[in-house]
């Protein structure tokens, strides 16, 4: 049985900033509960997880997002976008979830004990997975599937390389890649190769001592997730019409990643290898096909660490030194 839902006025725990910065501007406050509105859920959070997107908007940077997430400083005070929980209240005219059930999804201001989100944005938690994978799945999940489905159109059989494998989005991408039926190569560190073998690619290439450019294998999908390869260098590994994706990338202050974005489509208009960059985005309709790659086993979320609410900005830190092992997420 659901806990009673919490009433109007009631207090929460939640991660707020209210300035750009570093993870230094991040406090944890006392704020209201989420209203519960017609069209919403009330769900109690069990877990969230923390994005390369969450940092980018903590910081304001590149300053281009600030056009629509406020000029001097942020126009919303929470933090956080995936989420997993339990059901508290719904509104009248929600009818796909009821209180009790268990699910997963994305919501603006997920570093909390509480959010409200439409059902849209969410979907039912698998029983053989916790709160803590549920979380990781959202956003990076929805960009792996993104990047190789629709940008990639990935193919059976196709030879397949994911460049950076071992972050997030990377541990995400080899075993969807897997999943379509392609032969997957993976670039990682060294103390990350036994793992992405663990998660089913057939080839890993540590990039201290082999450089997948200079090889001589020829791909007809590239990942490259986090931009860090030329795209003259990348263009070398693919076959003559191979498709190169750039999922982020090294921000900076103005306009980083998105100048990668503007260099692959002036070039793509010069070759016939297809030269990608692109923003995912959080439609049901892959969180559902996520929601049943987890059920079946196909899909298993790779967590490094869990850090409780109260550290969600020692998370962020260590998730933006780099070094993470697939994904980092918060507990309740």
């Amino acid at each position: 049985m659901a806990a009673t839902a919490p009433t109007r006025g009631t207090k929460m725990k939640a991660i707020v900033r209210h300035k750009y910065g570093t993870s230094d501007v991040l406090g944890l406050e006392d704020v209201d509960v989420p209203g519960l509105e017609d069209d919403r859920a009330l769900v109690r959070v069990h877990a969230a997880s923390v994005n390369a997107l969450d940092w980018h908007l903590l910081r304001g940077l590149p300053y281009l997002v600030r056009l629509s997430e406020g000029l001097r400083r942020p126009k919303r005070s929470s933090m956080g976008v995936d989420v997993a929980g339990r059901v508290e209240a719904v509104g009248k005219n929600v009818t796909q979830f009821r209180p009790g059930d268990a699910v997963f999804g994305a919501r603006d201001g997920a570093f909390a004990e509480y959010v409200a989100a439409k059902e849209e944005k969410l979907v039912l938690k698998p029983a053989n997975v916790s709160f803590e994978q549920a979380a990781a799945v959202p956003v990076a999940g929805c960009t792996a599937l993104q990047a190789l489905r629709d940008k990639g159109q990935v193919q059976p059989g196709q030879k397949v390389l994911i460049n950076g494998a071992a972050g997030g989005v990377g541990t995400f991408a080899v075993q969807l890649a897997k999943a379509f039926g392609a032969d997957v190569t993976a670039t990682t560190s060294p103390r990350n190769v036994d793992l992405i073998r663990s998660i089913g690619a057939d080839r890993v290439i540590d990039y201290t001592r082999e450089d997948f450019t200079k090889g001589g294998q020829r791909f007809d999908l590239i990942l490259d997730i986090g931009g860090k390869r030329s795209l003259f260098a990348c263009r070398r590994a693919l076959t003559r019409t191979g498709t190169y994706v750039i999922v982020g990338g090294p921000s900076g202050r103005w306009i980083r990643p998105m100048d990668r974005a503007l260099g692959a489509a002036i070039l793509s208009r010069f070759v016939r290898q297809k030269l990608l960059f692109f923003i995912a985005k959080l439609p049901k309709e892959d969180l559902i096909l996520l929601k049943d790659l987890l059920e079946a086993g196909k899909v298993t979320p790779v967590i490094d660490r869990t850090y409780p609410l109260s550290e969600t900005p020692a998370a962020i830190r260590y998730l933006e030194e780099g070094h993470a092992r697939g994904k980092v997420v918060i507990t309740m």
